[in-house]
């Protein structure tokens, strides 16, 4: 069993509970913020104390689906209210006047075929999220060997294939996010980052919970949100009820 740091034990005790009890979103959300502002006690070899880190706060949601049947997947694109705390680097595969448009809304790059092949033979992976045209994926899909396993491929149902590149790009860039369930039925979103007040990350929660809750599968039968946690990077994860 591996050996628990002192800042860790801290943040433990500042839980309360080795097994957590299921709390309210204001005070979940008010302890998470608390245990992440306790410093880490490492170091750095030469001595120098790290710095602190404005952690990123993620809800994960284990909810009852069938992770095995396609009709019960999870996937799609959320805006939130208060944003994630940090820009996003997007492409957009589009071409001629759309592709300047594309760069003027934030685009670190665009293009059709030059972008292609960048990406292909020279590996480059120096983005966030790939936004395409829908007359381009005969010509994007190649790429989709490549940019599957890293969960970058536009599709539909995550609003990165559409005709309005210009807005995807702006949205994208602006820190709307993508989230799909893995194997066991879970789906993981940051909700912004630990020096957010309470009520901005409880607005963006919130959202989160109802754009679920409204993305539920027909064919997912009983309780849908089994289990809601939020935890910051370096914190142990509190339950929430989220009245659902």
């Amino acid at each position: 069993m591996p050996t628990l740091s002192v800042a860790y034990k801290k943040r433990l005790e500042i839980r309360g509970s080795e097994r957590p009890e299921v709390m309210e979103l204001d005070a979940g959300i008010s302890k998470i913020k608390e245990m992440a502002a306790v410093k880490s006690d490492r170091s750095y070899k030469n001595g120098r104390k790290r710095k602190g880190l404005d952690q990123t706060v993620q809800l994960t949601m284990h909810l009852g689906i069938d992770a095995k049947q396609a009709d019960q997947a999870m996937r799609g694109a959320i805006s939130l209210p208060k944003g994630i705390g940090k820009s996003r680097r997007v492409i957009a595969f589009c071409e001629g006047e759309l592709a300047a448009a594309a760069k003027a809304a934030g685009a670190i790059e665009a293009g059709a075929d030059e972008l292609i092949d960048k990406i292909q033979k020279e590996n480059w992976f120096e983005f966030d999220v790939a936004v395409a045209h829908p007359s381009l994926m005969g010509k994007v899909g190649k790429l989709g060997r490549v940019l599957g396993p890293h969960g970058l491929m536009p599709t539909p149902k995550a609003g990165t294939v559409t005709p309005d590149v210009v807005t995807a790009v702006k949205e994208f860039a602006a820190g709307r996010i993508e989230f799909r369930n893995d194997a066991g039925g879970n789906v993981h979103v940051p909700v912004g980052k630990a020096s957010f007040a309470v009520a901005d990350i409880k607005a963006n929660v919130e959202a989160v919970i109802a754009h679920m809750a409204r993305s539920k599968p027909a064919t997912a039968k009983g309780q849908f949100f089994k289990k809601v946690c939020l935890a910051a990077m370096n914190t142990p994860s509190v339950i929430l009820n989220v009245g659902q």
